[in-house]
């Protein structure tokens, strides 16, 4: 952790370290500014709708990383080790640390459609070159309740915040894609067959329509609810008309699905992004 360069993973104090110091690009110093004002600032006089965020924000418990490109090949095998890295290093940082992984902002404007695409590239890669197995415990269908990404032999809640929405502040982010992976292990006890879970909902859900200025969006769900699907919450649609009707991700438990040369970590480590 806290190698040069910030395709690496990086704790909280290393990241603003290095943003103060000019050794990042500037679109990695917009994100983190940007995520931070939105995580500890407040909209409609309504703080961030997830006060789990906001606390591990405030102890300096996230870690982070930068993607060159959500589509090249070689800055995605990096971002492969830098996940496997996050797995095995999170249980001993913080009792919630989840990975924030910003995305360079494209050339030019993108459609809503384009940002899901984006996504369900980077997911689809990730899941290709896994060098684990699918855990045997979580169904490989998207179209069940208690479907999840898994990586690294675990299953993770990616959240997506991007540029094209306009009223739903929450998952807004100006600079580009943005992605907050979460292991769902840190989840136990707060999940929706607790009290504390349907408690830690009410109380999201109520800032999320204050923060929001909108009723929460009809496909936000819980994790092994009946008629909830997961894969709809990774990016919210905006337009239904450019959201995938269906999970583009084709999971499988057919394992390994490339060469071992491409599975091993490490190996297609690529120079660090260089400070603009």
């Amino acid at each position: 952790m806290n190698e040069p360069g910030v395709q690496v993973l990086l704790d909280q104090e290393t990241i603003e370290s290095r943003i103060e110091d000019g050794s990042v690009p500037d679109w990695v110093k917009k994100h983190f500014r940007t995520f931070k004002r939105s995580m500890l600032g407040e909209r409609n006089d309504a703080p961030f709708p997830c006060y789990f965020g906001i606390e591990v924000m405030k102890q300096g418990d996230l870690l982070y990383t930068a993607v060159g490109s959500p589509t090249d090949k070689e800055d995605l095998l990096r971002f492969r080790d830098t996940l496997l890295e996050y797995l095995d290093t999170y249980p001993g940082h913080a009792d919630r640390a989840p990975l924030v992984a910003f995305f360079r902002p494209p050339d030019r404007e993108l459609s809503e459609a384009a940002y899901h695409e984006r996504l369900w590239n980077v997911l689809q890669f990730l899941h290709v070159h896994d060098p684990e197995p699918w855990p045997e415990d979580i169904p490989t269908d998207p179209d069940t309740p208690r479907w999840e990404f898994c990586f690294g032999g675990e299953a993770m809640f990616p959240t997506s915040r991007a540029p094209f929405y306009d009223d739903r502040m929450s998952r807004y982010c100006p600079i580009g894609l943005e992605i907050t992976f979460q292991p769902r292990a840190v989840f136990e006890g707060i999940t929706a067959d607790t009290v504390a879970g349907q408690r830690a909902r009410k109380v999201i859900q109520d800032r999320l329509e204050d923060y929001d200025g909108v009723c929460p969006h009809a496909n936000i769900g819980d994790w092994g609810v009946e008629g909830d699907r997961e894969w709809h919450q990774y990016l919210l649609p905006s337009d239904d008309e450019q959201a995938p009707e269906t999970c583009p991700m084709e999971p499988s438990r057919e394992h390994p699905k490339v060469s071992e040369r491409l599975l091993t970590p490490g190996r297609q480590r690529s120079p660090p992004v260089e400070a603009e």
